[in-house]
């Protein structure tokens, strides 16, 4: 009977391990498998304003966008700084982050801007300078495009050029 008990116990100690075993091997393929989000994938929050800050400090002062009398006295309206902060928090939320939003949505503040599809390609040009500037990783940077390219409907309001 002692025998039949030990291999008995045997069989479960044995059969424990190897459920803890897989378990923990299956956790582990779990969240290896888990891909970083693109917010940590992009360094984290400091980052991200250096690229936004950039990329604002290209986007304000630029002739072809200015040339739109409404983007330009949005311009002298809004100040730079705060644009800053605003779009350093969405692009922070967006990329999976931990900040939170508090603007308003794309179509409310674009649509009085009138903005056409010149305008557009001129801010995802200039945008993607200021990510080769900043040596953002190819695939990163398509991701962040591909975010812009999600909000176009809400803020090109006009195809005429």
């Amino acid at each position: 009977m002692a025998i039949h008990s030990l291999n008995l116990i045997t069989k479960i100690v044995v059969t424990g391990i190897l459920i803890f075993g897989f378990n923990t091997t299956f956790a582990q393929s779990s969240s290896e498998a888990e891909q970083p989000s693109l917010y940590d994938r992009l360094g984290g929050l400091a980052p991200i304003t250096v690229v936004v800050s950039d990329f604002l400090d290209a986007l304000v002062p630029d002739a072809t966008l200015n040339a739109n009398p409404a983007i330009d006295a949005a311009r002298k309206r809004v100040p730079t700084p705060y644009l800053k902060y605003r779009v350093s928090a969405l692009v922070c939320q967006v990329s999976g982050g931990p900040c939170q939003y508090q603007g308003r949505a794309m179509k409310e503040s674009h649509t009085h801007l009138n903005i056409t599809e010149t305008e557009w390609a001129r801010m995802v040009t200039i945008f993607r300078e200021v990510l080769a500037k900043n040596n953002v990783p190819e695939k990163e940077g398509q991701e962040l495009i591909d975010i812009i390219a999600s909000t176009k409907a809400d803020i090109v309001a006009s195809a005429a050029e």
